[in-house]
Order: C-alpha cells, then sequence, then structure tokens
C-alpha cells in the first residue's frame, strides 16, 4: 500500500508514475485492486515474483530492460529484494539517470538464511548499492544498521523517510458499531477479551510466540480472551496445527486476508506484533489509528515507531510469559481514551500520505538535481499509449 499511496499522491505536474509488479505468491496479500481504485497505473509481469528462479529471473530482466529502453524513465524506484535486484540492474543497463531503492526491511542479519547464503546476499546487496544514486529505508535506527553494522553503503548514500499510508478511514471508523459487527459474526461476547494479530504466516512472524502467550492467558485470566488471526500464508496449515496441540482451537479466529482492516481493528482489545524481526509494521500504525493499543517485541523499527514504548506497550525479551504479561497488563488496564487518541494524533501526523509525498518529492528532485536532469519531469511524452499487457509480452521480442 505504501508504493500505491506514493504513486497516488505524488504531483503529476511535476511527476508520471507507473507501478509495475510481480506475481503475487500465496503467503501474500494481493493489492493490486488497491492500486487500480486509486487511479494507479499498474504494469503486471507474470514471471516476476519473491521465489528465486534463474529463468524466471532472466525474463523479468530482460522484460524490464525492454520497457525502460521503450519508456525512458529518469527514475526507477525499486522496492523488495527481488523487484529491487532485478529492476536496479535492468534501469542500469537501460541507462535511467536515477535509481532509488527502498529498504522497508531487509534479509541481511542472519535470521532467515544460513550463514553463506546470508554473505552472498549481502555482498550482492552491496555491490546493488554501488549501482544506486539514492538507498531509503523508513527508520534511523535501520540508517545505522544498514551503513554501520552492515555496511551496505556510506551513511550520506541513505536517506531516512517513513512510511506514509491512508490512515484516515481508520480514523474515522465508528468503533462501537464495528466491534459489535465483527464479534458477532465470529461468536465472541462483547465482554470477552480480544487479542488480535495481522500479517503474513511466514516463520519471521513468530506466531507461535503468540499462540504460546495465549495458553498461559488462557489459565490466568477469566473469562480467557480469544485471539483473532488476520493474513494467510506458507505456515498456515502448520500454525493451525499447533493450536490444536495446545488445545486453543476454541479461542482463537482466523479470517484470512480483509479488505476491511478500518473494520476490524476496533473488535481488538490490543494488537499483537511477536516477529523476529520487524522494518516498520504497518499493522501496529493501522492500531493506533484506529486507537487500538498495541504489544510488540522490541525488534527492528518498532522501538522508533512507538517512541520507546510511550505509544504502546514493548516486550524486551521474546519469551511468551513476558508477551503474556504485557498482555494481560493491557487487557486488565487499558490506556485512557486521551492516550488512545494522543497516540493516534502523532500516527496520523507522522505517517500520512501527504508527509510521504513531500518527503520523497524533495528526494526526487535532489537525486535528478544531483544526475543533471533539471526540471523533475519525466521524459515520457503525454500522448504516449499505456503499457498494455501485449507490450509487456513483446518486450520479451527483438525490436
Amino acid at each position: 500500500m505504501h508504493v500505491v499511496h506514493l504513486a497516488e499522491a505524488l504531483d503529476p505536474a511535476r511527476f508520471r508514475t507507473r507501478l509495475i509488479t510481480g506475481r503475487i505468491t500465496e503467503d501474500e496479500g494481493d493489492m493490486t485492486y488497491y492500486a487500480r481504485e486509486r487511479g494507479v497505473e499498474v504494469t503486471e509481469i507474470a514471471g516476476m515474483s519473491r521465489l528465486l528462479s534463474p529463468l524466471q529471473d532472466l525474463r523479468s530482466f530482460l522484460t524490464l530492460l525492454r520497457i525502460f529502453r521503450r519508456e525512458r524513465p529518469t527514475i526507477v524506484h525499486t522496492h523488495t529484494a527481488k523487484a529491487g535486484t532485478v529492476g536496479r540492474l535492468a534501469a542500469r543497463a537501460a541507462g535511467v539517470p536515477v535509481i532509488i531503492h527502498t529498504f522497508h526491511g531487509h534479509v541481511l542479519g542472519g535470521l532467515y538464511f544460513s550463514r553463506l547464503k546470508t554473505r552472498v546476499f549481502l555482498a550482492i546487496e552491496r555491490r546493488l548499492a554501488r549501482a544506486s544514486d539514492r538507498l531509503v529505508v523508513l527508520t534511523h535506527d535501520q540508517a545505522r544498521e544498514m551503513a554501520e553494522g552492515l555496511r551496505v553503503a556510506p551513511p550520506d548514500r541513505f536517506a531516512v523517510i517513513p512510511l506514509g499510508l491512508d490512515l484516515q478511514p481508520f480514523a474515522d471508523v465508528d468503533r462501537p458499531a464495528a466491534r459489535t459487527r465483527l464479534r458477532a459474526e465470529l461468536g465472541i461476547g462483547e465482554d470477552i477479551p480480544v487479542v488480535g494479530i495481522v500479517g503474513r504466516m511466514v516463520p519471521v512472524k513468530n506466531h507461535p510466540l503468540l499462540f504460546d502467550a495465549m495458553a498461559l492467558l488462557r489459565d490466568r485470566m477469566n473469562p480467557a480472551p480469544h485471539l483473532i488471526v488476520v493474513g494467510a500464508g506458507e505456515r498456515e496449515h502448520a500454525l493451525r496445527s499447533y493450536v490444536s496441540e495446545k488445545g486453543l482451537e476454541h479461542v482463537v479466529h482466523w479470517l484470512g486476508w480483509r479488505k476491511d482492516l478500518p473494520q476490524v481493528f476496533p473488535a481488538f482489545d490490543v494488537t499483537a506484533l511477536t516477529s523476529f524481526d520487524e522494518g516498520t509494521p504497518v499493522s501496529l500504525i493501522e492500531s493506533l489509528a484506529s486507537r487500538t493499543p498495541v504489544v510488540s517485541v522490541a525488534v527492528g523499527g518498532v522501538p522508533e515507531i512507538l517512541d520507546g514504548g510511550e505509544l504502546g506497550r514493548l516486550v524486551e525479551s521474546a519469551s511468551d510469559d513476558e508477551v503474556a504479561d504485557a498482555l494481560e497488563s493491557v487487557l486488565v488496564s487499558p490506556p485512557s481514551q486521551e492516550d488512545g487518541e494522543r497516540a493516534q494524533g502523532l500516527v496520523l501526523e507522522r505517517f500520512s500520505i501527504g508527509r510521504l509525498a513531500r518527503d520523497v518529492e524533495r528526494l526526487y528532485a535532489d537525486a535528478l538535481k544531483r544526475a543533471g536532469v533539471v526540471p523533475p519531469v519525466l521524459q515520457v511524452p503525454e500522448d504516449a499509449p499505456p503499457l498494455t499487457p501485449e507490450i509487456v509480452e513483446g518486450a520479451l521480442e527483438d525490436d
């Protein structure tokens, strides 16, 4: 959604934007509908996905290379590891004047792959950084980690630009009505404490830690709290089995991916996050925007988002007992209405679309000036035809 909001919000008099995306894998929520509803021009390349595939990756590179040569963009701004690799290589080969990459998180800290694979990916990322004019990170902690800890690039190559999201629907929702509606749908009484978690069901999200904490709360609290799980992914079957092993089937509700998240958060008494690592977790921002308190393990960019614990409860040690303690504390003694409104106001200000667009326009203007491209307008003619699927397929053929 961050990329969609940026494409939607940039000044059309200065920037003509196009979103190029790959195939959505099973553990991801498909948000292309969200882009099209907002008038963002979307081009899909079916062969490009998060999965490693040398042949498909080569085809994606060739497709992007031909697209860039045909469209002659002034700026290519990439996101995610795979698109960032293929996209930056194609942009450099096509002679694009300005290449920018955003790290929403990274897989370079040793939590995702073996030590050997991590070293290989880090070496690749360092080389890609040399082919990038600017590197964008979402928090100051992430900038220090990438520049000083991992030495991906010098500090002056990084720019810190927090997420920007359309948070107004979360702020404007009728909380009591939404709470009653979803709880009735799931058969949860109004007096039952409810914990929620929103995210992909992949190893790094560490759902089992939350399930372990919920098992502890079942034995501590009366009535026992329920858990609403929003999302899907590769580990869903294993996680459902884990919940059964813990005897939690009757208190865990599986919603899958939902398009109506502003209507979902009010049903939670607290939103939990138990990941091994995070960049800037959108679920915490959206939860605070809806005035739903949060509890999170203090990893990645989370402490910065929560102002060191001022805006939400941080758990310093990823143990089930400490997570359970933090959840129980919020469920028994929730933040005051004034605290909730203060947190809401701060996230609406810090993570707005308008602020994102202003930050990125300044970044683009600076990068274009350094590249000698002034004024900052795209070189694509205004009457250029739309990039149809036929043109994308044809990009694989020789001119």
